[in-house]
């Protein structure tokens, strides 16, 4: 069993989900307990396409022994883990949704010069892709390639920032050798700033071990801030996750000393609206919301928009987005009670999912068992519902057209297309 589930990481998709066949065929031989599955959903789980220890097929497996009862992929500028992340799901008879995290310019908006959900740049916000009609994922790669090859460009400049920056500590990183290896870039994937101080990570650990020289190297020679909390973390030589732990302190205080502004690579919000609702596709705007606390450990506490939400929603309907989607452990009940009813006033699509990119991350979210979140479950089914029937015929999708036209009351459509969900998936 472990040997099976490590190669669910192997370098090749077949192998990978051969590893996970042989998992299954354990599963029905008894050989593995089969996991208790609940009412539990995750839309946003993030592969080793963008940044995670998980391949699709890994992140599949690990969703079902979880007990989750249907799960969603979501990686960065790319959808080319998302094939397998369907058979994966197959292979489990999991509930699966497809989708891609993108950014978008809000450059000549209202909005432009503000902090939006992007704590890293401002007229920039991240969006979610999702329920992407299978008949669409090539068009959807395709619209992509360009974003991707420009954050490539803009990974080498940032690279040469951070060597100026790591100079003092006497190591450097390597873009090809160091950083792209940790990628599926070659099959399609991103590289995104994670790669790149997942790299620095492992040089530090390499170059100065773990422990009081790392802490020191950090504090004295890369200024870097560290609470008590994480430097217990990083002198733990036991601790099997200390590069994460790492990678966390780097971003969270090392990204704005490195930063360059992403420009080619994010389209404009109007054009995305278009090319989302032109193929199918149901798009979110994911909601951040002031920062006090942050929940991983790799922001700092900002304002982003809720000083101007209402504003913000009324202009995201106005152009064509259909969603919102939001994490019910990274926000305050204020901040949630005030977004769902900005939600329920226009009509928007409410999709959850925790954001899933390394390995100390629970798959399952607690925080939505709260009864105040239960629409979350209908959504995440709706969504299957809608993806599986716009793969048909994208006329048939959740949002055309047609669907409002004929049923022009969302809470009915989300009900309608759970149960077709739910019926499809019985019948398979």
């Amino acid at each position: 069993m472990q040997h099976s589930i490590a190669q669910l990481n192997a370098p090749g998709r077949e192998e990978r989900l051969n590893a996970l066949r042989h998992l299954k065929k354990m599963l029905d031989g008894g050989s593995i307990a089969r996991p208790s599955t609940g009412k539990d959903v995750n839309n946003h789980i993030h592969t080793t396409f963008s940044f995670s220890p998980y391949s699709p097929s890994k992140a599949v497996w690990f969703a079902y022994m979880a007990g989750l009862s249907t799960a969603g992929i979501m990686d960065h500028d790319s959808v080319g883990g998302v094939r397998e992340f369907i058979e994966a799901g197959d292979i489990l008879k999991l509930p699966v949704t497809i989708g891609a995290e993108v950014r978008a310019s809000f450059d000549d908006t209202q909005f432009d010069g503000r902090k939006i959900n992007n704590p890293d740049q401002d007229s920039c916000a991240y969006l979610a892709l999702h329920g992407i009609p299978h008949s669409r994922i090539d068009v959807v790669a395709a619209y992509l390639e360009p974003l991707r090859m420009a954050r490539a460009v803009r990974n080498r400049k940032m690279t040469d920032n951070l060597n100026r920056l790591l100079s003092p500590a006497g190591i450097s990183i390597d873009y090809d050798r160091d950083v792209v290896p940790l990628s599926e870039w070659e099959n399609g994937g991103e590289v995104t700033e994670r790669h790149l101080l997942y790299a620095v990570a492992g040089k530090l650990i390499g170059e100065y071990g773990i422990g009081a020289e790392l802490v020191g190297t950090l504090r004295e020679t890369l200024e870097i801030d560290i609470s008590q909390k994480v430097e217990t973390k990083l002198a733990d030589s036991s601790n099997p996750y200390v590069r994460y732990d790492l990678l966390g302190v780097l971003k969270g205080e090392f990204v704005e000393k490195f930063y360059v502004k992403a420009t080619d690579e994010c389209p404009h919000i109007t054009d995305l609206a278009k090319f989302a609702k032109e193929n199918g596709i149901i798009l979110a705007y994911a909601y951040l919301g002031d920062i006090e606390e942050s929940v991983t450990g790799d922001k700092k506490a900002q304002k982003c928009e809720d000083e101007y939400l209402d504003e913000l929603i009324e202009y995201l309907v106005e152009i064509g987005f259909d969603a919102v989607t939001y994490m019910p452990s990274r926000n305050t009940r204020a901040q949630l009670v005030r977004l769902r009813a900005l939600c329920e006033k226009h009509g928007l699509f409410q999709i959850s999912g925790e954001d899933i990119n390394q390995p100390t991350q629970k798959f399952i979210c607690k925080a939505m068992r709260d009864p105040f979140f239960s629409n979350l479950y209908d959504a995440a089914w709706a969504l299957i519902g809608h993806e599986r029937l716009a793969t048909e015929d994208i006329s048939k999708g959740l949002f055309s057209s047609e669907t409002k036209l004929a049923h022009p009351d969302l809470d009915y459509r989300i009900a309608t297309y759970r149960d077709a969900a739910k019926s499809i998936m019985k019948n398979e």
